[in-house]
Formats: structure tokens, sequence, C-alpha cells
């Protein structure tokens, strides 16, 4: 078995949890809650994974150099 690392993103708003992960495109899932939605990505990349692995298609890791957020007012 090998590990690998992706980062996520998690955005809220008012249906929910929605989440994805940059590295796999075409990567993301939903929730009603945080906890739901943690869920549902890890499963999600885990499937995701599994595929290309099964189609020999590389797997695109990268090292998150930062993550933040900014407020910008107009």
């Amino acid at each position: 078995m090998k590990t690998y690392r992706f980062a996520i993103v998690v955005e809220k708003d008012e249906e929910g949890y929605f989440a994805y992960c940059p590295e796999l495109q075409g990567c993301y899932t939903q929730g009603d809650t945080f906890e739901e939605v943690m869920a549902n990505i890890r499963d999600a990349i885990k499937l995701h994974v599994e595929d290309r692995l099964a189609s020999d298609e590389p797997i695109a890791t990268s090292e998150t150099i930062s993550f933040s957020s900014l407020e910008v007012v107009i």
C-alpha cells in the first residue's frame, strides 16, 4: 500500500459544504455537514486514485506551500 497526500478545498454555502481536490481534476463532492463532506472527499479521492492506477495514469501530487484566506474590501 502507498500513502498519498492531496490538498483539498472545502467551501460552505447556504446548502451545505462542497469539497474538491485541485490535483485530481473532476474529484469533488458535497455534504450537509463538515464531517460528512470530509468523509465524502476521502472516499472520492480514494476511488479517483484507484481508477487512475487501474488505467496506468499518473497520480499528480504537489506540496502545499501556503494556504490562507484573504479579505478584500472594495
